[in-house]
């Protein structure tokens, strides 16, 4: 058996940056590995997680100029998803105005096209961004393939699905919302996120957070919980999902599959990378993507689940981006 691939190591940013988006947003972005590499964006999940250093190493340094931003009110960028319930921020927030950073952030660094890398939420929005401006588009590299149909919200948040798989982390994810009201896990959550006290939402984000952390792996990560459930952290991530999560991601049911979305980027070359024990986003909709475009070299990794990091799933991505990279 060929040895499995691990992360490049560390590095550092050539450059940082807090670009101005419109609409008061602010947002971070970084380059790291080579300036006349080939350019490749890495759009990160959640939405709310934000930009790591390890989401630096899955990319050859020498071969790739390697872009990473945080998504509006995540990581560095401001106003930050703990700090403020205004309205009129959130409401500049959705799936087109993330798309609309994307290409602001390519034009401001003179970037002609580049490759696209997203998993689990950020798999997502590499779909729209593609799909929106597939010119733009060399290659799509996507792992824990998510779409934000209803049902795959309803086998996450809502009673009677992976509560079957994790009946005790189930307890502790319900346990903030009352009992009358757990028929609309997201919708509840919502109250409680969005309430002003801190009383309320620090418990309500952690849970939120907690919960999903614990289901993003085969085996426990207690560092990787610990690292979720961190108040302010915690609060930003779960508002930010959940603001996502309530509104439908702010695009029709299932856009992102549709005949005549998947014929804008039936042109470019893509990988889809599935861990086929995720439990977070479960290989159906990888399955379904898949199988739309089935150009596409699909690679089911049977011993991971959701995390990026899984050696499997490491492994496949880091082929992946490497064949791109000549």
């Amino acid at each position: 058996m060929t040895e499995r691939r691990g992360f490049y190591p560390e590095i550092e940013p050539y450059d940082t940056l807090m670009l101005p988006v419109g609409d008061g947003h602010e947002i971070y972005v970084e380059q790291c590995g080579n300036p006349e590499g080939k350019p490749v964006v890495f759009v990160h999940g959640g939405p709310g997680s934000g930009v790591s250093p390890t989401q630096r190493r899955v990319f050859d340094p020498e071969r790739y100029r390697i872009v990473l931003f945080d998504q509006r009110m995540a990581g560095r960028s401001t106003p930050h998803a703990s700090t403020t319930t205004d309205p009129a921020v959130w409401s500049t927030n959705t799936t087109a105005h993330l798309v609309a950073d994307m290409e602001r952030i390519r034009e401001h660094l003179g970037i002609e096209r580049w490759q696209v890398f997203g998993g689990s939420w950020g798999s997502c929005l590499s779909l729209a961004y593609a799909e929106a401006h597939p010119d733009r588009v060399t290659e799509l590299v996507l792992r824990g393939i998510f779409t934000l149909r209803r049902h795959e919200l309803e086998w996450m948040y809502e009673r009677g699905h992976l509560e079957f798989v994790y009946p005790d982390l189930w307890a502790e994810f319900v346990a903030p919302v009352a009992p009358e009201r757990r028929h609309e896990m997201q919708v509840a959550y919502h109250d409680l996120l969005f309430d002003e006290d801190p009383a309320v939402h620090v418990p309500a984000g952690q849970a939120w957070s907690g919960w999903e952390s614990r289901v993003i792996t085969v085996l426990p990560d207690e560092e990787g919980f610990r690292k979720a459930t961190e108040p302010a952290q915690a609060v930003a991530f779960a508002r930010i999902e959940n603001h996502y999560f309530v509104h439908g991601g702010f695009m029709r049911e299932g856009q992102l599959l549709a005949p005549e979305a998947i014929a804008r980027i039936r042109h470019i070359p893509t990988v889809i990378v599935q861990g086929r024990l995720d439990m977070c986003t479960p290989a159906r909709t990888a399955f379904d993507l898949a199988r739309a475009l089935p150009e596409a070299e699909f690679v089911l990794v049977p011993d991971a689940g959701h995390a990026f990091s899984e050696p499997g799933t490491l492994d496949a991505l880091v082929r992946a981006t490497d064949a791109f990279a000549g």
